[in-house]
């Protein structure tokens, strides 16, 4: 079953930047279409298999790794909560699950 997709205002922001960051450092915008059409695909396949991403020491709370992006999402009943998007490369001292929740 399709679980209906919510951003937190948290996650919409640093997505945002991300993108922004992108399009600055480029130049263009190019690269930041590029990522947005491969995240929302991936988070349409979360929408369809909300297990699919990685189990977390948080219950209901999941990570998925789509390049150099981690989605933090948590499942409920009928939707899907996007927590946060993780860069990965940067440093994974100040990212803790628990910090976002």
């Amino acid at each position: 079953m399709v679980k209906r997709i919510i951003w937190s205002s948290l996650a919409s922001k640093i997505y945002s930047l991300i993108l922004q960051y992108y399009i600055e450092k480029n130049g263009n915008k190019i690269y930041s279409r590029k990522l947005n059409s491969q995240i929302k695909k991936t988070i349409s396949l979360i929408s369809n298999y909300p297990k699919l991403g990685k189990m977390t020491e948080i219950d209901n709370i999941r990570e998925f790794v789509e390049g150099n992006l981690k989605i933090i999402y948590r499942i409920r009943d009928n939707e899907i909560v996007i927590l946060m998007i993780w860069d990965t490369r940067q440093n994974p001292e100040n990212f803790e699950i628990k910090n976002i929740v």
